[in-house]
């Protein structure tokens, strides 16, 4: 375990401004509003309060005025963040929100990740347009498998991770026990900046190590600066009223141990993503949260230099370029709509611009781009580096397509990843085998499936990351296709990209495998089997040929 900054968050972020590129008298206003900028994902393993911590963190921004019933559905309302009626109906996260909000002077874009294990894929791609993330831990599971996946993804590109340690109105593991899991699970250094009085029955809330103060709240009530009891000062009597006498004292002496047992925080650390600030609460009570937040906007980074093709990308630049990680088909039923989720890499954006598509070699004006709050929508005049903007689609724009002002680049890390499911789709009357090739293409191009073509024969093979995938895209053919389909079990369970330097080797592999061999969507040649056995037996077989886990969009 490490420790903390004794001097808090402010000299933090005051270190970390004087790296920023001195601009040009002109462009401070443009630089200013690059350095207010911080867009992060949550991440976390399914239950462990993703959706809560999202909306009490819309509260604290005022972009809500009242958090959904997550889990009860008390009040009869779903969760403002879970837009589609399968999450609503399950209570679960199945396809990326983006929300915007305000606070103290930034303005945050919060990605409202899939938490349910089955969305993964989605989930991974939405990690490639943030510049941090927040993760949680359930208090009494520790790190989860779903968790350890996600870390795989954030480490591809070093990602900063701040940790929330959630459900400490319930009893979980003491913090130094936890610690110990991240640390040996995650391989990544805890630093506590925040520690908890109590969990359970028992927990009063948490005292900020870095601020060195502690504020007693009760459970559900939101606090504000200035609101609430104030202790400065640990051997302050008042605190022996407040708490019990004995959690007082636990708290002294746990405060007592980590200020000499442990290191600093290290921003540096925290930026290259092998040191983590812990945070510890309970989200739905309000415990810790706004903690978390205002040290959030203080470290976190903001925008940075994104990898291109031919060059790195500085958001300095005034030049516009973006990307987009995302398509959502149909989020107005109504409508029929379809919108790309596009990241803002450099320059600014303003209403009407007009921007190159480069994969189809285009110039189109973006007159009517939208910010999100999950189904609520707005237009939006200008935006900046690290904002998410919405791009009505008419089936043109795919993931992965990159849009300039000027010079055709093409951002990297975007990938697409293997599934690990397959099922063989069985369409229910004929007469919609048109309705179902268009449902099934625009949900490939979304992201949330991959669609086979096999070389032999006609069927379709739909592949996705977790098996519930088939579940929901079935529920969406109908809704939003009118499509009856079912699905059954096929006997595949590996997939990989093939490719080769050698025309005529790879040739040859495709006339010996054709009944293993499948295009995707994009018409990528893919390798389908059994077992990664048998994936092993072929590749020692052919060791001229790639095989591929990942692969970029659109290259």
């Amino acid at each position: 375990m490490s420790g903390l900054h004794t001097t808090g968050p402010q000299c933090i972020i005051e270190r970390k401004m004087t790296q920023v590129m001195e601009p040009e008298p002109s462009d401070k206003a443009y630089v200013r509003e690059i350095n207010r900028r911080r867009t992060f994902a949550i991440i976390s393993h399914p239950d462990a309060g993703k959706t809560t911590l999202t909306e009490k963190l819309l509260l604290f921004g005022g972009a809500i005025k009242q958090a959904g019933a997550v889990k009860s559905r008390k009040t009869d309302r779903a969760a403002l963040s879970d837009f589609l009626s399968i999450e609503q109906e399950r209570g679960i996260s199945v396809s990326s929100s983006v929300m915007k909000f305000e606070y103290k002077g930034y303005e945050i874009n919060l990605l409202d990740t899939p938490g349910h294990k089955d969305f993964s894929e989605d989930t991974y791609r939405v990690l490639t347009a943030v510049d941090c993330a927040v993760m949680i831990i359930d208090n009494a599971r520790g790190v989860e498998p779903q968790t350890e996946k996600l870390m795989a993804v954030c480490r591809m590109r070093n990602t900063p991770i701040i940790t929330f340690i959630n459900k400490l109105d319930r009893e979980g593991l003491e913090p130094l026990d936890i610690f110990e899991d991240i640390e040996d699970k995650l391989q990544i250094e805890c630093v506590p900046l925040t520690w908890p009085i109590g969990m359970g029955k028992r927990f009063r809330g948490v005292y900020n190590l870095a601020d060195r103060e502690l504020e007693i709240f009760s459970p559900g009530y939101t606090p504000k600066d200035g609101d609430g009891i104030l202790i400065q000062d640990l051997s302050d009597p008042r605190l022996d009223q407040l708490i019990f006498e004995s959690q007082a004292a636990r708290l002294r002496e746990d405060v007592d141990l980590i200020q000499g047992a442990s290191d600093p925080f290290d921003l540096d650390l925290y930026l290259n993503g092998t040191q983590t600030p812990v945070f510890f609460g309970s989200a739905i009570n309000n415990f810790g949260v706004k903690e978390m937040l205002d040290a959030f906007v203080k470290i976190a980074p903001a925008p940075g230099i994104r990898p291109s093709q031919t060059r790195d990308v500085s958001p300095l630049e005034t030049d516009f370029s973006g990307f987009t990680f995302k398509i959502q088909a149909n989020m107005d039923p109504e409508h029929r709509d379809r919108i790309a989720f596009f990241r803002i890499c450099s320059g600014k954006f303003t209403r009407g611009m007009k921007v190159r598509h480069h994969r189809i070699g285009k110039d189109i004006r973006l007159s009517n781009a939208t910010i999100f709050m999950a189904q609520e929508r707005s237009h939006v005049e200008e935006a900046y580096p690290g904002d998410i903007i919405g791009i009505h689609n008419h089936g043109t724009i795919k993931i992965g397509d990159t849009f300039t002002t000027k010079e055709p680049l093409k951002f990297l890390g975007i990938p697409s990843f293997a599934p690990e499911h397959f099922r063989r789709v069985l369409l229910k009357d004929p007469m919609k085998t048109k309705s179902l090739n268009k449902g099934l293409t625009q949900l490939a191009e979304e992201g949330t499936i991959q669609v086979f073509r096999p070389l032999m024969g006609n069927m379709h093979v739909v592949g996705a990351v977790g098996v519930l995938q088939f579940e929901v895209t079935m529920a969406r053919l109908k809704a939003e296709y009118n499509v009856a389909a079912g699905y059954e079990s096929i006997d595949l369970s590996v997939a990989r990209w093939v490719t080769c330097e050698d025309d005529r080797t790879l040739r040859r592999f495709t006339q010996k495998n054709q009944n293993s061999l499948a295009l995707d969507a994009e018409d990528c040649l893919t390798f389908m089997t059994t077992s990664e056995y048998q994936l092993g037996f072929v590749m020692e077989e052919w060791p001229d040929i790639q095989f591929h886990k990942t692969r970029e969009h659109n290259i």
